[in-house]
């Protein structure tokens, strides 16, 4: 097949992707072309210019709907030849459906074109990290008997208190038998980090997670600095930005998206999954990458203001240098939300429908 043909784009938007070692769920953009679906990181507002992985589709078997996950009904299942299972959520049926379609239309048209033998490059299916919960390994590391030791480091003149090192974090993870090598461990690590679940101390770790490649953001290093999250202390204490009541659940949904939205405290940008109801008419926005059936916040239409802002600069109020296809919606409290929107095309559809409700 001609190259160019090849690179075309036939789709592209944000899915909700399982990963291979840590049964995790992460927003990715993917990108349909004709013979494969790449997936991207969102950083902040924009893709990621590194390519996190890729799903080749010759001889994949595509299963719509997969109804196997209790809590994510809106999934769907590429299955490779090589027995490589890749699992993604839509944010809604008809989003699902034409993902599935397309997918499968290109899968169609490859045939039995090429001959090649499609090399794996995926993670071996036996890994032992199948299925295992980030949220109880960190909680093993943060048990005050068992967990691992916290102490002062000094890195370049600097001290820095209740921190380890990384490579105490890999023999903490091999001698508990969480992982059996230091390779695996480091990749445990490495999916604690990403998670935000740990964070980066000093300049030695910091400098290597911002230059990190696709496996190797953790240093099983003595002097690369590591600790808990802030929020680590925090857990079952976090409050809700609105209280959230049956009532607000019960209108009819009027349109369901992925956007990305900036926090109110650490005004950092992450994509959820926003669902518009009406009657009564409310916004609620939930975290994709859990499986919690519940909003993690929302607020009343009544009263807001919705506009468009410039796509020229970055506008007052927005951290980090994020432009292009922002939309801002004051509620009737004078709380302020600052959106993006994947394309033009869907921030003017949720604009509209915003106003259609306030």
């Amino acid at each position: 097949m001609d190259t160019d043909k090849r690179n075309v784009i036939l789709r592209e938007g944000f899915l909700v992707k399982r990963g291979h070692l840590v049964h995790n769920w992460k927003a990715r953009w993917f990108v349909l072309t004709s013979d494969k679906l790449l997936y991207y990181k969102y950083e902040g507002n924009k893709r990621d210019s590194c390519q996190r992985g890729k799903i080749l589709l010759k001889d994949c078997e595509v299963t719509c709907p997969f109804l196997e996950y209790e809590n994510r009904p809106l999934a769907l299942k590429l299955q490779r030849r090589n027995g490589a299972d890749h699992f993604l959520e839509a944010c809604s049926r008809q989003e699902r459906d034409d993902w599935a379609a397309d997918i499968t239309a290109a899968v169609g048209k490859l045939g039995g074109a090429g001959g090649g033998k499609v090399e794996n490059k995926e993670e071996p299916a036996g890994s032992q990290f199948h299925n295992i919960n980030l949220s109880k390994v960190l909680d093993s590391m943060y048990d005050v008997h068992s967990g691992i030791k916290m102490s002062n480091h000094v890195e370049q003149g600097s001290t820095y208190s209740n921190c380890f090192s990384g490579s105490a974090v890999v023999d903490w993870l091999v001698f508990m038998q969480l992982a059996l090598t230091r390779v695996e461990a480091l990749t445990l690590a490495s999916a604690l980090l990403e998670e935000g679940l740990l964070r980066t101390v000093g300049s030695k770790s910091a400098e290597s997670f911002r230059t990190a490649g696709l496996s190797e953001q953790f240093m099983d290093d003595s002097i690369a600095l590591y600790s808990f999250s802030d929020s680590l202390k925090k857990r079952g204490t976090v409050k809700a930005e609105t209280s959230l009541s049956a009532v607000e659940l019960s209108g009819k949904v009027m349109m369901r998206g992925y956007l990305l939205k900036q926090g109110h405290r650490r005004k950092n940008w992450k994509v959820r999954l926003f669902v518009l109801r009406s009657e009564p008419a409310f916004l609620h926005y939930f975290d994709p990458t859990k499986d919690d059936a519940g909003p993690v916040g929302g607020f009343s239409l009544r009263g807001c203001l919705v506009s468009s802002l410039n796509d020229n600069g970055v506008p007052s109020g927005v951290k980090g240098n994020v432009q292009g296809n922002l939309f801002k919606i004051i509620t009737q409290s004078n709380t302020l939300y600052f959106i993006q929107a994947p394309t033009q095309q869907e921030k003017m559809a949720w604009i509209d429908a915003i106003r259609q409700q306030t």
